[in-house]
């Protein structure tokens, strides 16, 4: 570990040292309210958000719907039962100290009526954690659908990409983010390059039951990464019940159920997707013949009160043919407007197939103490074969207005070729065998874990470009191809071709310890805990220390909380980071680095008289031991190498609540910087001898007089963005609530880039905003017109509901730029084309519920 990173580790552990030190000293006189909750069936429900009103905290029901919370004594409180699909209970309590009391209730489920909104479910207040409801995934109209366009819409996560699920969070890359279903850590296909090939993600909304996101400064119990984590949990189904879903993108089905005596729960999901539709009205044009296709499926079997076995099980197909034929794309200014297009000759095909196969036993052999054994293993067989040739010929358009002309090509810039190749193969295994527990004490809550990870990586990669400008290859020379001592032989470009197989294991695990004190002035949350990890290929031992504190202080008017998180996260290498842009791998890369610091409010008020919540989160993370990258579309490439440090720091702001009565909409919007300096970036400025700087294919004297060589410094990292808003919104039909309208608004400032290869001012400069609006219609033609449901047919009865949907994507029919193709003219000028997204696309869904 650097010197200036061991006196910041040093510095915050003794921070972290004397706040746990000095929690104990805060003096507390609790009761407790204990119960059991139950549907109108009396079956016990799980998962039941338990908490008090304006206070942070709060405790699910367990499987069997029993529950306890510990609440302050001698107060007047708010006991607040809520759980997706019932209506909200409150009840007043007021207990000495010491004192139990039972409340029992039993919820009924909600109808098609608009419910009361409560604020108090949405984010667990005394942590950075914000809840998402699952049921928003299905609303939001998007190309790609489910919870990660939800999460995009979050303040400090971003993403310029509608055909893919990847975001990058406060500066963060793709690969920086955590993922768990059920405490099992998910993972992607390696090859992807580019949306159009990405298919579905694993996360399933229709089989989701909870959704929790931290955006940085997360707690010790979450794995090794930089920036973000996405805690997914799976519905524990008490009945039978099901969906169907149907558009031009694809369609989906689940079937969820249990037996009478709720021994046995199953889960099972389907999705197929196709997403040619969209892909036919972009730029390229081709066959498109993309195909995915998802398999999940959980069962639970409570063999008694104390035992409890699970298998969550996955299959995902991903194939995607493509033989383009043209493209047309104008870029450039006002002053100098070109043209390019391109004539193709070839094909590419991709499949990526994944396996997922989890096995968990849950123990309680007491009342407080839960304790979890997981047996988990992915697997992926992914292929990337094309054989691509494409002739050029670039334009300059005409400009003026009045000429008859106007709009078109008139002079002829450069015409060449290109030949793209590659047959990438690759295979991984990773397996692993994880312990956690947890003891929920009277005054405290405990949680460890620890786990064994084996990973087998068998890649073999075989990938070339050549260039080729009115007839001379590229670079070009003027002497004799096959003389010897010149530089004039055929160069094929970006040539990888190399074969690599890896078997390491891995070695982690965290404890964490969390408490509520109570003081005259308020109420305080502390977190503390700390991670391991040791890494056999690079053999790096790893210590990572966390902690928060939240305040709620006993203001009459003002309900608040102020809350601080701080930590040293670091990040092992996985087999992405390892490889570099020549194919080789680098074992002994070690872990990146980051301390984050992370302060915010989070403030419950009305208006209009309805509630509302406005959070604020400032943080600065510095950042060190980096690994350099380069991204293009949505592929990462890496230099392999610890040779950069830098910094990221903002501030998030989102205020959500009942913009409309009775359903939730939320607007963020996010300020950020992220810089790094890379060492060694170093450049040459040649000047000639009229002390011109010499600029190849540009300058007409390129004689070589003088050179300067200068570093960068800090330079923008490819995910910086200063700007960006997200905008969730949710109308209805005051009269008729079974119309509704779901608003989806996305902008972005533009992302660093600069041509490849670039040294001098890398990523120095801007694509243009990223701007999207995508808007939904909805009608529901079944369900919530008040018909008994012994007027209905057999089959009726035990349909819920169904809604039809049009839906409006890219409603302004913005262009959209995602990344740049790079063509050269014979003098090594370089063009950079922009590839633009999908433009407006209409899409009608159906939806059945039962």
């Amino acid at each position: 570990m650097p010197g200036k990173t061991a006196s910041y580790f040093r510095l915050l552990f003794i921070i972290l040292i004397q706040i746990f030190v000095a929690g104990s000293l805060f003096a507390q006189d609790l009761a407790e309210v204990y119960g059991k909750i139950t549907d109108t069936g009396n079956q016990p429900v799980p998962s039941v958000n338990i908490a008090l009103a304006g206070q942070p905290g709060g405790t699910v029901t367990k499987a069997d719907g029993s529950y306890s919370l510990k609440v302050p004594a001698n107060r007047d409180l708010t006991l607040l039962i809520t759980f997706v699909g019932f209506n909200p209970e409150k009840v007043k309590i007021n207990l000495s100290n010491g004192e139990r009391k039972e409340v029992n209730r039993r919820l009924s489920e909600s109808t098609t009526q608009l419910p009361d909104f409560v604020v108090e479910d949405r984010q667990i207040r005394s942590s950075n954690l914000n809840t998402i409801d699952p049921k928003l995934a299905t609303m939001i109209p998007s190309a790609s659908g489910g919870i990660e366009a939800l999460l995009k819409t979050l303040p400090g996560v971003s993403s310029n990409s509608e055909l893919s699920s990847q975001y990058s969070v406060r500066g963060g890359n793709y690969d920086e983010n955590l993922v768990y279903v059920n405490d099992i850590e998910i993972y992607k296909p390696f090859l992807v390059r580019s949306g159009q090939q990405e298919g579905l993600s694993f996360l399933n909304s229709d089989l989701t039951a909870s959704i929790l996101f931290s955006a940085g400064g997360f707690e010790a119990r979450y794995g090794d990464k930089l920036s973000s984590v996405l805690d997914i949990r799976y519905k524990r189904p008490t009945k039978t019940a099901g969906s169907v879903s149907l558009s031009l993108l694809g369609a989906s089905m689940h079937i969820e159920g249990s037996t009478k005596d709720r021994r046995l729960m199953y889960l099972f999901g389907v999705r197929q997707k196709s997403n040619q539709y969209i892909l036919k009205s972009m730029e390229t044009k081709g066959d498109y013949k993309p195909s995915f296709t998802d398999l999940q499926g959980m069962l639970i079997y409570e063999l008694n009160p104390k035992l409890e076995f699970s298998i969550l099980g996955n299959y995902a197909r991903n194939s995607y043919i493509f033989e383009p034929v043209n493209r047309e794309t104008s870029f450039g200014t006002i002053n100098e407007a070109l043209q390019l297009r391109v004539y193709f000759e070839g094909s590419e095909v991709d499949r990526y197939i994944n396996y997922m196969g989890a096995f968990t036993t849950t123990y309680k052999p007491v009342k407080d103490i839960s304790l979890k054994l997981i047996l988990s293993s992915f697997q992926t067989s992914e292929s990337e074969t094309y054989d691509i040739m494409g002739q050029y010929w670039i334009g300059q358009l005409e400009t003026d207005q009045g000429s008859d002309s106007f709009g078109e090509a008139t002079e002829t810039r450069d015409i060449g070729t290109y030949l793209d190749h590659a047959r990438n193969y690759l295979d991984a295994t990773v397996s692993s065998i994880e312990h956690r527990g947890t003891f929920a004490g009277t005054a405290s809550t405990t949680m460890w874990g620890i786990k064994f990870q084996h990973e087998i990586i068998a890649d073999r990669l075989n990938e070339w470009s050549m260039n080729d400008s009115a007839g001379f290859t590229l670079p070009t020379h003027p002497e004799v191809p096959g003389q010897p001592g010149n530089q004039s032989d055929i160069v094929v470009q970006e040539v990888v071709k190399t074969r690599i197989d890896l078997s390491s294991n891995r070695f982690s695990g965290f404890l964490q310890k969390s408490w509520e004190p109570e003081s005259r002035t308020g109420k305080w949350g502390i977190s503390l805990g700390a991670r391991w990890n040791y890494w056999d290929l690079n053999k790096q031992f790893l210590f990572s220390p966390r902690g928060s504190v939240s305040y709620k202080p006993d203001w009459k008017d003002t309900d608040i909380v102020f809350r601080f998180s701080t930590g040293l996260y670091y990040q092992p290498p996985f087999y992405r980071e390892l490889r570099n842009q020549a194919g080789e791998i680098n074992p002994d890369l070690k872990a990146q680095t980051s301390i984050h610091f992370v302060a915010g409010s989070d403030l419950n008020f009305r208006a209009w008289g309805r509630p509302f919540k406005f959070v604020t989160e400032a943080y600065y993370k510095y950042l060190d031991n980096l690994v350099p990258y380069d991204i293009d579309n949505v592929r990462i490439r890496y230099y392999a190498t610890n040779s950069a440090k830098g910094y990221a720091a903002g501030i998030d702001l989102k205020v959500n609540g009942e913009f409309v009565k009775g359903v939730e909409s939320w607007a963020s919007m996010s300020l950020m910087q992220t810089r790094e300096d890379i060492a060694g970036d170093t450049y040459t400025n040649y000047y000639n001898d009229e002390g011109v700087r010499i600029i190849p294919g540009y300058t007409i004297n390129n004689v070589v007089v003088d050179s300067v060589v200068t570093e960068n410094g800090y330079m923008p990292r490819p995910t910086d963005q200063l700007i960006t808003f997200g905008l969730f919104f949710q109308d209805y039909l005051p009269k008729n609530p079974t119309f509704k309208m779901n608003l989806s608004l996305l902008f972005g400032s533009g992302l660093p880039f600069s041509p490849p290869g670039t040294v001098r001012g890398r990523n120095a400069q801007r694509m243009p905003p990223f701007r999207r609006v995508d808007i939904g219609f909805s009608k529901q033609i079944v369900g919530g017109s008040g018909e008994e449901n012994s007027t209905k047919s057999a089959f009726m009865r035990n349909i819920e509901d169904i809604w039809i949907s049009l839906e409006v994507l890219n409603l302004l029919q913005v262009n959209n730029t995602i990344s740049y193709t790079w063509v050269k003219d014979v003098n090594n000028r370089q063009y950079g084309v922009p590839n633009y997204m999908t433009p407006r696309q209409l899409n009608i869904r159906v939806s059945v519920n039962f």
